[in-house]
């Protein structure tokens, strides 16, 4: 089973929030979960999580939207792109939890312990 990480991460590049589901899901209905409750100033996401319904979420908490429009999308919205270059600490976050050979690799059979262990990796990450 193909699996994919969600991931919602503070300013300095430390994991807040993840979410795991399958491989074939999309991405933009897992970032309701991913920043509902989370105070924020600015959300970044790439260009999978374009939608209507996520930027609307987002201007009613207060925040900006900093995502890149999709190529199909009629309506585009301004990207301010400065902003939108700090997203590399997002990268460089899945970058050190995958250094953790369990997470890379997915040895976990089951998703509970494959949870369990990107838990663990992002608390040392935190820690560090």
């Amino acid at each position: 089973m193909s699996t994919k990480i969600h991931m919602a991460v503070r300013g300095l590049g430390c994991p807040v929030r993840f979410i795991l589901t399958a491989g074939q899901k999309g991405d933009a209905p897992q970032a309701d979960l991913l920043i509902e409750d989370l105070p924020a100033e600015v959300v970044m996401a790439d260009t999978a999580y374009d939608s209507d319904r996520l930027r609307k979420l987002i201007a009613d908490k207060g925040a900006q939207a900093v995502i890149p429009n999709n190529p199909s999308r009629a309506k585009k919205y301004p990207l301010d792109k400065e902003l939108y270059a700090q997203r590399y600490l997002v990268e460089c976050c899945f970058s050190k939890l995958k250094q953790f050979r369990r997470i890379a690799t997915r040895y976990e059979k089951t998703v509970r312990n494959y949870k369990a262990m990107i838990a663990l990796a992002a608390t040392i990450l935190w820690l560090r």
